[in-house]
């Protein structure tokens, strides 16, 4: 039986408060979905206490992308990112997502992210431009580039749906937790292809390549308008 998160405790993060559940009320973004090879990716989340899901055999699913947060409690930032689909192994109704990888260009959020619920972040520059019906964003670190991804506009597509609950898994110090993930997206664009990866030549960038990151997705997700919810993590096991 899943432990329950708890809810409206209280954060201090850099002097400030930080209060559960963090609402996120205006946010963009785009996010575009790769399948894997298995095998890479099952050693990375087996390092964590978790399997793959495999919607094809022998194949992951991943998400890249991007997110710019307008208003959020944890202030205006851009974030990137790189997950996983995810499960706890004999667990069922367990399916999540696992955060691999989370850069971020703004301290409060990073610290708040590593300390409250073990997100993989870490200030890195993000830039992002647009320039017709095209969008590029770049991440860098320590003045290296890392990735970059080219993103071609999609077409409307139906976005009435309502509010969708995510497992969001990270594995921070030894410690795998679960975070409840609420998102409501609006505005919404899609397109099959749609995105191209470009790797640098930084650690991470070969940690992407290790995991056969193809450069083509398989399909994207432009949001015009997208508000989420960040419950308190559980910890679900801790390994020393």
């Amino acid at each position: 039986m899943r432990e329950k998160p708890i809810t409206n405790s209280v954060h201090v993060v850099q002097g400030e408060q930080v209060r559960i559940p963090v609402e996120v009320r205006a946010a963009t973004g785009i996010t575009a979905q790769f399948l894997l090879p298995a095998g890479p990716a099952r050693d990375t989340l087996a390092a964590a206490g978790l399997e793959p899901v495999t919607p094809f055999p022998g194949r992951v699913a991943a998400t890249l992308g991007f997110m710019h947060y307008l208003d959020c409690d944890l202030g205006e930032y851009h974030e990137f990112l790189v997950a996983l689909m995810c499960k706890q192994p004999g667990l069922r109704g367990s399916t999540g997502v696992f955060i691999h990888w989370l850069p971020v260009d703004q301290t409060f959020t990073c610290e708040a992210g590593q300390n409250i619920w073990g997100f993989p972040k870490e200030i890195a520059a993000i830039d992002v431009s647009a320039r017709g019906k095209r969008t590029r964003c770049e991440v860098r670190l320590d003045g290296r580039p890392v990735v970059a991804m080219d993103f071609g506009r999609g077409v409307p597509a139906p976005s009435a749906m309502g509010a969708m609950t995510l497992d969001a898994y990270t594995h921070r110090d030894g410690v795998l937790r679960r975070t409840p993930w609420t998102m409501r997206a609006r505005g919404t664009r899609m397109r099959p292809g749609g995105a191209r990866v470009e790797l640098g030549d930084h650690p991470i960038s070969d940690d992407l390549r290790r995991l056969g990151l193809p450069r083509k997705a398989l399909f994207t997700n432009h949001i015009g308008d997208l508000s989420m919810r960040f419950d308190d993590a559980t910890k679900i096991s801790s390994r020393s």
